[in-house]
C-alpha cells in the first residue's frame, strides 16, 4: 500500500520548523540581563569603567539555542528531502 501526500504538507512543516527554531533561538537564547550589586558610597576608578549590566547565558539559554538549531537542521533536511524526492519522479 502506498500514500501519496503532497508535498506541499511537507514543505509547510519544514518552513515550520526552520522559523519557530530561528524564533527560539533568537527569543528564548538570548542572554539574560544580570545587574551589578549596588556599592555604598564611591566608585573607584576601575569599577566606574565597568558597565553596571552584563549579559550573560545561563544553561537554559545554551538548551534552547541548541534545540532552535536542531529544529532549524531538521527543517531544511525536511524542505531539501522532499524538493529532490519531487525531482526524482519528474524524470
Amino acid at each position: 500500500m502506498q500514500v501519496n501526500l503532497p508535498p506541499f504538507l511537507f514543505y509547510a512543516i519544514g518552513s515550520m520548523l526552520i522559523v519557530f527554531g530561528a524564533l527560539r533561538v533568537k527569543y528564548l537564547g538570548a542572554p539574560r540581563l544580570r545587574r551589578r550589586p549596588a556599592h555604598d558610597g564611591e566608585l573607584s576608578g576601575d569599577q566606574a569603567d565597568e558597565p553596571e549590566e552584563r549579559l550573560e547565558r545561563g544553561p537554559e539559554q545554551r538548551r534552547h539555542i541548541r534545540w532552535g538549531i536542531l529544529w532549524i537542521l531538521m527543517g531544511l533536511f525536511l524542505v531539501i528531502s522532499t524538493f529532490v524526492q519531487i525531482r526524482r519522479q519528474v524524470r
